[in-house]
């Protein structure tokens, strides 16, 4: 157990992480030496202390599941990290990125290294890209034509696409959906965090498809 750090008088905030790991080291081609000396204090899974990147992604890779998911990217918005980062959470298969290839990697700390990120310079290369590969777009957005997410059975294998935070999904994007949905609202705001919006519906898929741990 690590002590606290000190961040300012009689101010305190807990270390993330573990410090060095004490010897004997483990045996494993997972293990990453630098980290085993130094410490691992990567937001990782406890599991995976100590692991190389390239190992924790070899083993994320033999259980992904079906779900993709898809994000606009024409303003760079800081919302993208915070949906990838999600994604990440839930071991999607695929992230898709439409529009500009460079995007806010700031909200996603880092967990991009973890998934498989595709570009896509179109949304009609995108739409080609899932037409040919058959994984149905769904989109999640609240405009007129959009059904309530909540009770709709969406499939397992699917790849649900976002929008920008503000304007939400472009035209073009809507017209590719086989679906549009929306999360219903109580409040007084007509539509809610775009990174928010993406964890529901991820959690949504999830609930139907992810077995529950006991």
């Amino acid at each position: 157990m690590l002590p606290p750090a000190t961040i300012g008088p009689g101010e305190f905030f807990p270390v993330v992480g573990v410090g060095p790991h004490p010897k004997p080291w483990p045996g494993g081609n997972q293990y990453d030496p630098e980290l085993l000396e130094l410490g691992d204090r990567r937001n990782v899974l406890d599991k995976y202390r100590y692991w190389s990147v390239d190992a924790i992604v070899a083993d994320l890779n033999t259980k992904r599941h079906l779900l993709q998911i898809a994000i606009e990217n024409w303003q760079h918005d800081l919302n993208i990290g915070s949906i990838v980062r999600t994604a990440n959470a839930f071991n999607v298969s695929l992230v898709h990125i439409i529009g500009k290839r460079d995007w806010n990697k700031r909200g996603a700390m880092v967990t991009d290294r973890y998934l498989t990120v595709m570009h896509h310079p179109t949304v009609a290369d995108f739409a080609t890209w899932a037409r040919v590969n058959d994984v149905p777009i769904i989109g999640i957005d609240n405009v007129p034509t959009s059904k309530q997410l909540e009770g709709a059975q969406v499939p397992e294998k699917c790849v649900l696409l976002f929008g920008q935070e503000g304007g939400g999904m472009s035209d073009e994007a809507i017209e590719i959906c086989a679906v549009l949905y929306a999360i219903e609202q109580y409040g007084s705001t007509r539509s809610m965090n775009a990174s928010a919006a993406g964890a529901i519906a991820m959690y949504h898929w999830a609930l139907q498809h992810l077995p529950r741990r006991t």
